[in-house]
C-alpha cells in the first residue's frame, strides 16, 4: 500500500497532522518510538481548555484515540532508513517494515540533554522543567535553581528573571563560564554553585531540595534545566538532501512547513523550535493543510 502521507513522530505535532489529514480522509501512517519530549512532560499548564493542566502521556494517549478514529494508522516503531525515489518516498523500520507514500512529514522533535540526576524525571513539567516560553509562570516569585552548564546554564538564570529575582545557578558539568556570563550574574547578584548534583528529592512530582555530591543540600521548591546540546532530530531529512540551519533545525516554507527536498515537510521542534506544544499543533495542522494541497495537484 502507497500511504498519501507517512508521518515520523507521534509527539503532538505528528499527531495532531494525523488528525487534519484523516478529517480529509487520506490514507495515513504515523510511525512513533515513544521517546518524544511529550512522553516524558508530566504536566502542561498553557494549552487552551486545560486550566489544570494536561499529561503529555494523557495528551498523546487522547491524540492517538482521535487519529484512529479517523482511520489513521499508528505503528510503534522506530526509523532507521529513508529513501526517495521519484516523488515517492520508501520508509524503513527497526522493526521489519518497509512502507512507500507520496509525502513524508518529519515531526520527529528533539531530544533534550538531560543528564542522569535521580529524582529529575518524576518533576519534570511539575516542579522542574526546560521551556521558560512554556512553565517560567510556575517560578514566580519562588527560589529557584538552574540545574545547567556553563553559558547555557547562565543565559537560562539570566532568563528568568522575568518571573523571580530569586535565582541560584548550580553549574553541574563545571564547564567555564565565559567573563560576560560571569559579569552578567554578578550584576544581577545571581549566586552560581559550581558543584555536582547528586539527587533531587521529591515527594510526587513537587521537588523538596537538591542534594549536592559535597553533601551540601539547596532548599528549593522548583528548577529549571539548562545543559544545551540538545540533539534535533534531523538526520533522516538530511539523508534526502533537506537543508538545515546554523543550529541543526530544518529550513521549512514558513507558510507551507515543506522542506527543501519536494513533498518532504516538518513541524514542531524539529524546525521552528518553538518548544511550544501549542505552537507544535498549529505547525502539524498547517502542513497537514499543505500537503492535501499538494495531494490535489
Amino acid at each position: 500500500m502507497k500511504y498519501d502521507c507517512i508521518i515520523i513522530g507521534g509527539g503532538i505535532a505528528g499527531l495532531q497532522a494525523s488528525i487534519q489529514l484523516g478529517r480529509y480522509k487520506r490514507s495515513v501512517l504515523l510511525i512513533d518510538a515513544e521517546d518524544g519530549r511529550s512522553s516524558l512532560c508530566r504536566k502542561y499548564s498553557n494549552i487552551l481548555g486545560f486550566p489544570n493542566g494536561i499529561s503529555g502521556q494523557e495528551l498523546r494517549k487522547a491524540g492517538r484515540q482521535h487519529a484512529e478514529n479517523l482511520g489513521v494508522s499508528i505503528r510503534k516503531d522506530r526509523v532507521k532508513d529513508v529513501h526517495k525515489n521519484g516523488r515517492e518516498f520508501t520508509v524503513y523500520t527497526v522493526g521489519g517494515g518497509m512502507f512507500s507514500g507520496r509525502n513524508l512529514l518529519l515531526a520527529t522533535g528533539l531530544k533534550d540533554h538531560i543528564p542522569s540526576i535521580p529524582g529529575i524525571k518524576p518533576c519534570l513539567g511539575l516542579s522542574v522543567y526546560v521551556c521558560p516560553d512554556c512553565d517560567g509562570y510556575e517560578i514566580m516569585n519562588q527560589r529557584t535553581a538552574v540545574i545547567g552548564s556553563g553559558n547555557a546554564g547562565a543565559s537560562m538564570a539570566i532568563s528568568l528573571l522575568y518571573w523571580s529575582r530569586d535565582i541560584i545557578f548550580i553549574n553541574h558539568e563545571l564547564e567555564d563560564i565565559s567573563l560576560e556570563w560571569t559579569q552578567r550574574l554578578a550584576a544581577e547578584n545571581i549566586e552560581v554553585k559550581t558543584a555536582k548534583v547528586k539527587e533531587l528529592h521529591e515527594t510526587k512530582g513537587s521537588l523538596n531540595r537538591i542534594e549536592m555530591k559535597d553533601g551540601k543540600s539547596l532548599q528549593v521548591k522548583k528548577a529549571f534545566l539548562a545543559f544545551g546540546g540538545n540533539q534535533v532530530r534531523t538526520e533522516l531529512a538530511v539523508k534526502l538532501g533537506a537543508e538545515v540551519n546554523e543550529n541543526q533545525h530544518l529550513i521549512i516554507d514558513p507558510r507551507t512547513k515543506m522542506t527543501s527536498v519536494a513533498n518532504l515537510w516538518a513541524s514542531g521542534d524539529v524546525a521552528a523550535h518553538s518548544e511550544l506544544v501549542t505552537a507544535a499543533m498549529g505547525e502539524g495542522s498547517l502542513a497537514a493543510i499543505w500537503i492535501h494541497k499538494e495531494l490535489l495537484k
